[in-house]
């Protein structure tokens, strides 16, 4: 008795793709089936990332992962940070960056000429010059304190600030002068709105080592400001006191993380549910569009079944054709899907103003499943082929 000739898996292959190759428009036509499920697929959970992303920016910029340090304002005993408070909160593991400010306890005035008692309601802070990178802050005009300038007699102006001085911008080689205490200061720069820290906003900002020389600043920061990872602000929250002034650390007041951080957890968590229910009804109707391709295609080509039978295919290799040509058009048509998906995904983020956002999952799920989608719902179909007798396969019209 002869033993049936065995296929090589690249003769399955050839077999599989035989029927994509002699019914080209109905294989294109199954793979376009396929394709917009996917396609779908990758929309679906592509556009509502993107919103979830630029509603994430959003509430990032509401101070989601900035605390704030300082002492006690109503404690009996006035507690100081150490000068290098600021130092030993940026070395906590989950902080990104700390920096700080520090009241001079000066005056600031319009010029010389003005009453010395007349401060017009601002501050004067000693600022790092890392300042900005921490609370979020931008310049509107000219520049920010730098390793040069701080050491130099130069302000920078809040918002605020600079209206009351009224000083509207700041051109080069024509910088204006403000008078802090006794001393001539050159305006550099003024900053835009700061809504993270709206206090600054009515504040002159001077270097840290000029308000040491110039001022008789003694180097205590009034108010740490940190950066920290959001999963880890709570844990961050819990050690600050002890890491800025680990000797009183009880008459520190620590901010409370933002109310917008628990908004964010709160809808990252509603859009992962929506992203997995909308993956799974998009992969259930590519497999019933690849289940039913598949299943009209045994019908449509009994006789070529009947032929192969009589010819000595055994049941294996007709069950082996089916279900190679079922992963064949499922991989084709999920390719082709990922592709237009990702740009329609791109194209309406970008119209809508979003940062586009392809979740790397939802593709890679995309193209698994179209995969695993075909193989099981060319299952059927091809055990159907397979147990077809060659004498009905061939006398079907």
């Amino acid at each position: 008795m002869n033993r049936p000739i065995r296929l090589s898996p690249f003769d399955v292959l050839r077999l599989g793709l035989l029927g994509l190759r002699t019914r080209r428009t109905r294989a294109a036509l199954s793979a376009l089936g396929i394709a917009i499920g996917i396609a779908t697929l990758v929309v679906v959970t592509g556009i509502p990332a993107s919103s979830q992303r630029a509603l994430m920016d959003e509430l990032s910029a509401l101070g989601t992962n900035m605390l704030r340090a300082q002492p006690q304002p109503d404690a009996e005993q006035k507690a100081l940070l150490p000068e290098a408070a600021d130092a030993m909160a940026a070395r906590i593991g989950p902080v990104t960056s700390a920096t700080a400010v520090a009241n001079t306890h000066s005056t600031v005035r319009r010029s010389d000429l003005a009453d010395p008692n007349d401060s017009i309601g601002l501050s004067v802070l000693a600022a790092r010059t890392d300042l900005l990178a921490t609370v979020g802050g931008t310049v509107r005009s000219g520049r920010f304190l730098d390793r040069a300038t701080e050491r130099f007699p130069t302000a920078v102006l809040g918002p605020r600030a600079a209206k009351r001085l009224g000083i509207d911008r700041v051109t080069p080689g024509r910088e204006p002068l403000v008078t802090i205490g006794t001393h001539h200061f050159t305006v550099i720069g003024i900053l835009g709105p700061m809504p993270l820290t709206p206090d600054l906003e009515s504040s002159v900002l001077v270097g840290w080592d000029a308000a040491r020389d110039v001022l008789d600043f003694d180097g205590h920061p009034t108010v740490v400001y940190v950066k920290a990872r959001e999963s880890r602000i709570e844990a961050v929250r819990d050690v600050l006191p002890d890491t800025v002034n680990p000797e009183l650390p009880g008459l520190v007041q620590v901010s409370r993380p933002s109310d917008a951080l628990a908004a964010k957890r709160a809808t990252e968590h509603t859009f992962s549910a929506l992203f997995l229910g909308l993956a799974g009804v998009a992969l259930l109707v590519g497999g019933i569009g690849v289940a039913n391709t598949m299943f009209v295609s045994v019908l449509e080509r009994r006789r070529e079944i009947g032929l192969r039978r009589a010819l000595g295919a055994n049941r294996r290799q007709i069950r082996g054709q089916f279900l190679t040509e079922s992963v064949m058009l499922s991989v084709l048509g999920g390719l082709s899907g990922t592709v237009l998906g990702a740009a329609g995904t791109a194209a309406y983020a970008l119209s809508q103003s979003w940062p586009p956002v392809l979740p790397p999952l939802a593709l890679g799920t995309g193209l698994a499943g179209a995969i695993v989608v075909g193989a099981v719902a060319g299952v059927y179909p091809a055990l159907r082929a397979s147990r077809l007798p060659p004498t009905e396969a061939l006398s079907a019209v």
